[in-house]
């Protein structure tokens, strides 16, 4: 298992994140050829090495067209449909834009549905959060964490007018995640910036143990005095005690009125806002009406996230919820090759000793899928020959 800790002492934005994930050692040439697939026009990208007060670190460069587009969720969910990234891809990158929408109608008293994107629909947003989340995905990133954000202070210039730093959507987006007030002038942490730490880490904390594997700094823009200027990313492996527990949540509701199509949908909407796990079981409820049962497990930081998607993406007019205990087995994710096909693998130490091995599904289906034979036969064999035996 590969983690990532955000730690963004100085601020975060999206072309901090993307540069930060360059300088932590994803090829600029896989990104250049990421962006060039996602077909959003003439956009040309490129890095350079700065220094920030002391801090060797990777700037992203970006030349975009012009254009004077002011969009909505639906227009971006859309574009970001149309690239054909991978689904988990696909899912974060919706999921941190509608954080965003959901922010922006708070701040103006308004729905999702009218807000205006501006600045943060414009492309190079959709390629700063498109690129962080792919990125983080080819570097191999399953689990996400971070550390305390900063704010900053004085005011900042937005499409909407003349607004106090932090400006009141970022503040919005950081709820529930921990944040520190430094005193640095000016805009610290953007709005792109808190939707992906919200989205990707929910404001789950860093592992009290872990290895570290590497680590990166992306750059701003600015250069100011006051402070380096850049957003480090730390890659770990996490490390977790044979026997360890933490506190979750459970979240739950009943719903009789959702047609069985859309329960797909909504686990997948549930697990997009960063719900460890989601079930649904049938259940009678009263005047006998058979109805469903969404179970969630949560950490505390996503509750929101995670009540909010069962609010828009199914039919409850409830939730509840109560925290639980669990124990864990130590595990991690292996990558092998089998018949030329590269398969995730995820390893579990039992206690008393040995392993369970269990390959990815989306791995085995697509391998199976390049091999022309079904994905049971596909996991059958990788079983025969050893790819996930236990030890």
């Amino acid at each position: 298992m590969r983690g990532l800790i955000f730690d963004p002492f100085a601020g975060i934005s999206g072309d901090m994140t993307v540069g930060a994930l360059l300088d932590l050692g994803l090829p600029l040439e896989w990104l250049q050829s990421f962006v060039a697939s996602l077909n959003l026009g003439d956009v040309r990208v490129g890095a350079e090495r700065v220094n920030r007060k002391g801090i060797a670190a990777t700037r992203l460069l970006l030349e975009l067209p012009h254009e004077h587009a002011h969009r909505h969720l639906h227009h971006v969910v859309k574009i970001i449909e149309g690239t054909g990234v991978a689904p988990e891809v696909r899912d974060r990158a919706v999921h941190a834009f509608t954080l965003l929408a959901q922010s922006e109608a708070e701040v103006h008293g308004t729905t999702v549905e009218r807000v205006h994107f501006h600045e943060v629909g414009a492309v190079d947003a959709i390629v700063d959060i498109l690129s962080a989340v792919a990125g983080c995905a080819e570097l191999g990133v399953t689990e996400y964490y971070t550390r305390p954000v900063a704010l900053g202070r004085g005011w900042v210039d937005m499409a909407h007018g003349h607004f106090p730093v932090p400006p009141p959507a970022v503040l919005k987006l950081l709820n529930g995640i921990e944040v520190t007030d430094p005193s640095f002038e000016g805009e610290c942490t953007t709005p792109t910036g808190a939707a992906l730490i919200a989205a990707l880490t929910g404001g789950r904390a860093a592992p009290a143990a872990y290895t570290p594997l590497a680590s990166g700094f992306g750059a701003g823009t600015r250069d100011p005095q006051d402070r380096p200027n850049v957003l480090r990313l730390v890659l770990i492996e996490p490390r977790e005690a044979e026997g360890d527990g933490d506190q979750v949540l459970v979240v739950q509701c009943d719903v009789d009125d959702l047609p069985p199509e859309y329960v797909p949908p909504l686990m997948e909407a549930v697990l997009a806002a960063g719900a460890l796990d989601c079930t649904v079981t049938p259940v009678g409820m009263k005047k006998g009406r058979p109805g469903l049962r969404i179970e969630a497990l949560a950490q505390p930081a996503t509750l929101d996230a995670v009540s909010g998607a069962l609010f828009h993406a199914g039919s409850s007019i409830g939730v509840r919820w109560w925290p639980v205990s669990r124990a864990v087995l130590p595990r991690r994710v292996e990558t092998v090759t089998w018949r030329g096909e590269e398969v995730r693998v995820k390893r579990s130490r039992l206690p008393g000793g040995g392993e369970r091995a269990k390959p990815e599904f989306e791995d085995v289906a697509r391998a199976a899928g390049r091999l022309g034979i079904s994905p049971l036969a596909a996991y059958r064999a990788m079983l025969s020959e050893g790819v996930a035996a236990e030890g």
